[in-house]
């Protein structure tokens, strides 16, 4: 899978789509009488022809995760729509906030951080229209006012299956339990960043119930990461995290369910417990007045469809948002999809809001322990 550094972006792909973007005038207004047609909206559909003569831009990370974007769900929806769609990016939030605060928007549809996301909802972002926009196959609570998810993975407890394969841990509990499960741990662990992982895997280890996580207590979740301190390596990138688990450096790993995956696929001596993963998951949003607000919300919908989501796995092997999605894998790749009854089952719930509304404070939490 292509797993976040958060994201490597291709940049000289983006650098041609904001040439081609001034050329030719992305963001043009949308005609008056837009008809996307009638009844109830439904994901991955869109009108023939309904958008002809409108022109959009679709914005992301770049690299191959966009290059599946525009192959799975963006150009078609061009070629049934008829609406010219430009590519750029990198996702840049301060070109977010110049184009909403100059009041000359040219982006249409933006995929974004989920929390960036949540923390923008009725500031540079706009609410979706449900009315156009079908979600009745995404994943309950994962659509917001604001924005759906793009695409998800999670973050998981990788462990040596050569070691503790015969009594393998069963969650975070085991992850902190170094009596039992002796050996280094590997954690995310950049000052400059805080995000869901550490102190959820922290206090549900202490004995915190799943639905009791937020807001989180941070020094009951700091005094629990002290306790193996001593055991832990810390990664920076997703592909530190992928290189401790190939190189069998470390006994467990917390990390994105797609760098386990690569590391597994390349190799590594490694298995999976998804027992209390996290999600994490991009969004696709709108910025606040877009140009082409019902255009925009069209696009977001047929990007929702089954068959686009299940395409958009196969090109990049991050897990589709449409729970009919039947993406064509091989077994590990099948193993690792998050939509699967019996891994979405598993996961806690990871408040977006809640972080969105505390972030720079924990960031600010979050280097002061690991710098102590």
């Amino acid at each position: 899978m292509l797993y976040k550094t958060k994201r490597l972006a291709g940049t000289a792909v983006a650098s041609a789509s904001l040439l081609l973007a001034a050329a030719c005038g992305g963001g043009a207004a949308a005609p008056a009488d837009i008809d996307l047609g009638s009844g109830p909206a439904k994901s991955g559909v869109v009108k023939k022809d309904a958008l002809k003569g409108v022109n959009m831009t679709f914005v992301s990370y770049g690299g191959v995760y966009q290059k599946g974007q525009q192959d799975a769900a963006i150009d078609p929806f061009a070629k049934e729509s008829g609406a010219q769609v430009l590519q750029d990016g990198p996702t840049d939030y301060a070109k977010v906030k110049a184009q909403v605060d100059s009041a000359n928007v040219t982006w249409d549809v933006v995929d974004t951080d989920s929390i960036w996301a949540a923390a923008q909802c009725g500031k540079l972002l706009q609410p979706l229209d449900y009315k156009i926009i079908d979600k009745t196959k995404v994943p309950e609570g994962l659509a917001t006012e604001c924005s759906v998810p793009a695409m998800q993975y999670g973050m998981v407890l990788a462990y040596n299956k050569d070691k503790f394969g015969a009594n393998p841990p069963q969650g975070w509990a085991d992850f902190f339990d170094t009596a039992k499960f002796p050996g280094k741990r590997a954690i995310p662990g950049n000052p400059g960043d805080s995000a869901p992982g550490p102190f959820e895997a922290a206090l549900v280890a202490d004995g915190v119930a799943p639905d009791k996580l937020y807001p989180l207590d941070v020094p009951r979740a700091t005094k629990k990461l002290d306790t193996v301190r001593a055991n832990l390596v810390f990664w920076k990138t997703g592909a530190e995290s992928q290189q401790l688990l190939e190189s069998g450096e470390v006994d467990m790993v917390m990390m994105w369910s797609g760098r386990a995956y690569a590391g597994i696929k390349n190799g590594g001596k490694f298995d999976v417990q998804w027992n209390q993963w996290m999600p994490v998951m991009d969004s696709l949003t709108v910025p606040k007045n877009a140009k082409n607000p019902k255009a925009a919300m069209a696009m977001i919908n047929y990007y929702l469809g089954a068959q686009q989501q299940a395409k958009l796995t196969e090109l990049t092997s991050y897990s589709p948002i449409n729970t009919d999605a039947k993406p064509k894998l091989d077994e590990l790749g099948t193993s690792f999809l998050t939509t699967r009854p019996e891994v979405a089952d598993k996961r806690l719930t990871v408040d977006d809001k809640w972080w969105a509304e505390n972030q720079p404070e924990m960031i600010e939490k979050w280097s002061a322990w690991l710098g102590g």
